[in-house]
C-alpha cells in the first residue's frame, strides 16, 4: 500500500503527497489520444516522445509501468471528413489509426498497448462506467437548446456548428473557443451559430440531453488539485473553473458516429466521455495480453472503496476529498498531454473516475506547443515538418527525441528550426556525448583490448551516483529535460576528466593510465544507461560496443555502476554531424512548399498560444533589484544617455535566463574568462571580462542574465556567442529575484 505524508502547501492548506518513485504500486503512463483525422508532424510528436521517455525512466528506476494510448476515433471532425471523402467514419478513422500504429515505433515510441476508442473493449468499458455514473445518481436529463440546420434537416453537434464565444467574443467552434479563451463550450452556448454543412445560419431548438453533475464534485475536485502532481500549468490552470461556478457537463450528442448512450439509440456519448476511458481499456488489453500476473489492470485503475453516490450523506462526505482515507488506493496514474486539453484531464476526467470508483490521476504533465521557425504549424499551408518527411531526409529518430526532450522545460513552448536542430546535434550529441563515448571506447579497445581490470575510483563512482540522483530527481519532478540532462552532464564531466588526465601521454603500464581508462569506460556505460530513455537506439549501440550481455532497455539504473566487460572491440561513432549546407537545403525546401495564407487558414492546435503565465512557460517577467545610492556616490554613476531608442529596437533584444555550467580563464587575457551557459534549449559559450573580479569556480550553478541575440564575435581567439550582463565596477552579475528556468525570456 502507498505511504502518505503530510506536507504544507501554504499557510491555509494541507495536501497529501505520495511517496517518491519507485513505489510498490503499478504505474500507468498515458499519452493524450491522437485524433484519427490527419497526418502526424513533429509538433504532434513532442507529447508522445515525452511520454515514452518518462515511461522508460520509470521502468529504469524499477517502477512497474504500463505505457498505453490509442487513437481517438469518434467525434464530429471524423464524421465530417469521412463524409467529404465519401467513406464511412469507421474506415476513415481506422486508416489514420493504422498510420499512427506504424509511425510511433519508427520514433522509438514503444507503447505497451496502443488501441482505439471504437474497439469492443473500450465500447464495453465506456458503457460500464457510464452505467456506474447513472447508478450513483450523477447523470440527469435536461432540455437544452441545440443548434439545428433547417436546410439540411439535421441537428448540429460540436464542429458541425461555428459561431461566437459567449465568454470572450472570439470566433469559436461548437465545443471549444479554439481562437480565444480556450474554454470548453456546451451545446447551446455558442452565439450566432452557423452550420458548417450548408453555411447557413442555424437556429436553436429544444432537445433532451444527458448531463453529468460535475458541480456535485466541486469540493472533491478542489482537493484533488491540491494533491495533483505534474507540471504547474496543469495544477494551476483548472482552478479558475473548479473554484468558480462549476458547470455540469452535457455528455450526449445528436449524431450516429460514437458510442450509443445506454438504452438510447438516438444519442451517442460525447467524445470526451469515451476517449479518456480508452486509457483504462488499453491498460486492460495489455494486461489480458501479458497476463494479470505480469500486470493487473484492476490494481492500477480500481479504487477499491467503490462507486460513490452523491445522494447519501456519507458518500457526500467522501466526495469532499479532504481526508487521507479518501485518496484512492489504486496505482500511479500519470497523464502526459498537450496544454490544450488540460481542462478535460483535470476536471471532467477525474470527476468521472472518482464518481465511478476508479483511481484518480497522480500527475498530469502538460506540454507546451511547438512553433516552426517562430511561426505556427499550419497543415493547410503545408507549413510543417512531417513525421515521415523527417525520416525520409535520413535523420535518426534519436536526434529529434533529444531535441524535443531537452529543448526547454516540458511545459515551455519550443521553437524548431533546422539550424537550431543542427547546432544542438553537433554541439551536444556529437561534440559532447558521442565524442566522449567514442574516444574512450576506441582508446581503451586499442590500448587495453577493453576495460582495465582494476577498481573504479571513488571520485568517479561518486560522480555517477550524483548523475543517478539527478536522473531520479528528474523523474520525481516530472522533468523530461532533467532526465536527459543527467546523462549529458555526465558526458561533460567525462570529457573534462579525460582531457585533464591525458592518458594518451602515459605508458600502458602506468597505473594512472589504467585508472583513467577504467573510469572512462564506466562513465560511458553509465551514460548509456541514463540516456536510454531519451536515445534508446544510441544507447543500444553503446551497449553492444561494450560487449554487454542482456538488454539495455530492461536493466535497472543500478547497472550504471556494474563493472563493464573486460574485453570489447573498437566502437562505431555514435552520432554524425549535420553539414551546414543540409540546413540551407531543408530551410529552402520548407519555404518553397509553404502556400500563401488564406482567409480561412488556421494553425494547428499544437501551436496555439496560451494566456496563462507561470514560471516554466518562459513568460514571466524577471525582476532585478536596484540598490539605493547615497548622494556621495551618485556622481560616480554614468549619465543616462540622451539618445533614446524606440520600443521596436528594444524588442529586438532577446534577454534570457541562463545557468553557468563551465568556466575557465583565457590564456594571455588577464580579465577574460570563457563561460559556458545552459539556456534550456541549448548551451552557449561566452567571453566575459570578469576573471579578476570573480572566483570562476564559484560561478558554476549561478543563474544569470545574458543577451542571447548578440552577433557572434571572436575575442582572443575564442568565439563568444552572447553577452553576460553585469553591473558596477565589481561586475555584479545580473540575476533574477526568484528562481527561473534556464531559457526563460525576460520581457
Amino acid at each position: 500500500m502507498k505511504q502518505y505524508t503530510m506536507s504544507k502547501m501554504n499557510a491555509e492548506t494541507q495536501t497529501q503527497t505520495r511517496e517518491s518513485f519507485p513505489t510498490d504500486d503499478p504505474a500507468v503512463v498515458t499519452c493524450g489520444l491522437p485524433y484519427a483525422n490527419g497526418d502526424l508532424h513533429i509538433g504532434h510528436l513532442r507529447t508522445y516522445v515525452g511520454g515514452d521517455i518518462f515511461s522508460r525512466a520509470l521502468k529504469r528506476l524499477g517502477q512497474e509501468t504500463a505505457f498505453v494510448s490509442g487513437s481517438d476515433m469518434h467525434g464530429t471532425p471524423v464524421a465530417v471528413n469521412a463524409a467529404e471523402e465519401g467513406v464511412t467514419p469507421e474506415s476513415f478513422a481506422l486508416r489514420h489509426h493504422e498510420q499512427y500504429e506504424t509511425t510511433f515505433p519508427q520514433f522509438g515510441i514503444e507503447f505497451d498497448n496502443y488501441g482505439h476508442t471504437h474497439d469492443e473493449t473500450n465500447v464495453e468499458m465506456t458503457r460500464e462506467i457510464v452505467e456506474a455514473l447513472i447508478q450513483a445518481g450523477y447523470v440527469y436529463e435536461r432540455e437544452i437548446p441545440v443548434a439545428y440546420d433547417p436546410a439540411a434537416d439535421q441537428w448540429l453537434p460540436d464542429r458541425f456548428v461555428n459561431g461566437t464565444c459567449p465568454y470572450c467574443g472570439a470566433h469559436a467552434r461548437g465545443d471549444e473557443c479554439d481562437e480565444g479563451c480556450g474554454r470548453h463550450l456546451e451545446p447551446g452556448e455558442i452565439e450566432t451559430p452557423v452550420s458548417t454543412i450548408t453555411g447557413n445560419d442555424a437556429e436553436y431548438r429544444r432537445r433532451e440531453h444527458q448531463f453529468f453533475a460535475v458541480s456535485e464534485l466541486q469540493s472533491y475536485l478542489s482537493s484533488f488539485l491540491d494533491r495533483l502532481e505534474g507540471t504547474t500549468n496543469a495544477q494551476n490552470q483548472p482552478r479558475e473553473w473548479v473554484e468558480g461556478e462549476l458547470q455540469d457537463w452535457c455528455i450526449t450528442r445528436d449524431m450516429d458516429w460514437g458510442v450509443d448512450y445506454p438504452d438510447d439509440n438516438d444519442l451517442v456519448l460525447y467524445v470526451w466521455v469515451d476517449a479518456p476511458i480508452e486509457y483504462i481499456s488499453s491498460t486492460k488489453q495489455y494486461a489480458e495480453r501479458v497476463g494479470t500476473d505480469s500486470f493487473d489492470w484492476k490494481n492500477a485503475w480500481r479504487d477499491i472503496p467503490g462507486v460513490r453516490s452523491h445522494s447519501s450523506s456519507s458518500a457526500k462526505d467522501s466526495s469532499e476529498g479532504n481526508s487521507p482515507s479518501n485518496i484512492n488506493n489504486g496505482g500511479e496514474i500519470i497523464h502526459i498531454i498537450g496544454r490544450d486539453i488540460i481542462q478535460h484531464h483535470t476536471v471532467f476526467w477525474p470527476a468521472m473516475l472518482h464518481a465511478a470508483g476508479y483511481t484518480e490521476p497522480r500527475a498530469v504533465m502538460a506540454s507546451g506547443f511547438i512553433t516552426l521557425e517562430g511561426k505556427g504549424f499550419s497543415t493547410s499551408r503545408n507549413r510543417a515538418v512531417w513525421a515521415d518527411e523527417y525520416l525520409a531526409e535520413g535523420f535518426h529518430p534519436d536526434l529529434l527525441r533529444y531535441y524535443l526532450a531537452t529543448n526547454g522545460g516540458f511545459q515551455q513552448d519550443v521553437d524548431f528550426s533546422w539550424s537550431r536542430f543542427r547546432e544542438r546535434v553537433n554541439n551536444e550529441l556529437v561534440g559532447t556525448v558521442g565524442n566522449f563515448i567514442y574516444r574512450s571506447l576506441l582508446f581503451a579497445a586499442r590500448e587495453f583490448d577493453g576495460t582495465p581490470d582494476i577498481a573504479l575510483s571513488d571520485s568517479v563512482e561518486e560522480r555517477i551516483e550524483t548523475a543517478i540522483d539527478a536522473f531520479t530527481a528528474g523523474v520525481n519532478e516530472y522533468s523530461v529535460r532533467a532526465v536527459g540532462d543527467a546523462a549529458v552532464k555526465l558526458a561533460q564531466f567525462g570529457n573534462e576528466y579525460i582531457q585533464h588526465h591525458e592518458p594518451w601521454k602515459l605508458s600502458n603500464d602506468d597505473p594512472q593510465k589504467q585508472q583513467v581508462m577504467r573510469d572512462c569506460i564506466q562513465l560511458a556505460k553509465a551514460i548509456a544507461v541514463l540516456f536510454e530513455p531519451v536515445t534508446p537506439a544510441a544507447a543500444e549501440r553503446v551497449w553492444a560496443d561494450l560487449g554487454e550481455s542482456g538488454d539495455i532497455h530492461t536493466v535497472g539504473i543500478e547497472s550504471a555502476l556494474v563493472a563493464p566487460p573486460q574485453t570489447f572491440d573498437e566502437p562505431t561513432e555514435l552520432f554524425e554531424k549535420i553539414p551546414e549546407e543540409r540546413v540551407d537545403e531543408l530551410t529552402a525546401k520548407l519555404a518553397d512548399r509553404v502556400t500563401d495564407p488564406t482567409d480561412d487558414d488556421d494553425s494547428d492546435t499544437d501551436t496555439d498560444t496560451d494566456t496563462e503565465t507561470d514560471t516554466e512557460t518562459g513568460t514571466d517577467v524577471a525582476e532585478t533589484t536596484n540598490e539605493s545610492h547615497s548622494e556621495s556616490n551618485m556622481t560616480e554613476i554614468d549619465p543616462i544617455a540622451d539618445e533614446r531608442i524606440d520600443f521596436e529596437e528594444f524588442e529586438e533584444l532577446d534577454l534570457r535566463v541562463a545557468e553557468i555550467i563551465e568556466t575557465e580563464p583565457i590564456e594571455d587575457a588577464d580579465k577574460l574568462a570563457r563561460i559556458v551557459v545552459d539556456l534550456g534549449i541549448e548551451q552557449r559559450q561566452l567571453v566575459a571580462g570578469i576573471r579578476q573580479l570573480h572566483d570562476l569556480d564559484d560561478l558554476i550553478g549561478e543563474t544569470v542574465v545574458i543577451v542571447a541575440n548578440l552577433e557572434k564575435a571572436e575575442i582572443f581567439g575564442v568565439e563568444s556567442n552572447g553577452m553576460l550582463l553585469a553591473a558596477g565596477a565589481d561586475a555584479d552579475l545580473l540575476t533574477t529575484r526568484e528562481d527561473a528556468d534556464p531559457g526563460t525570456s525576460i520581457q
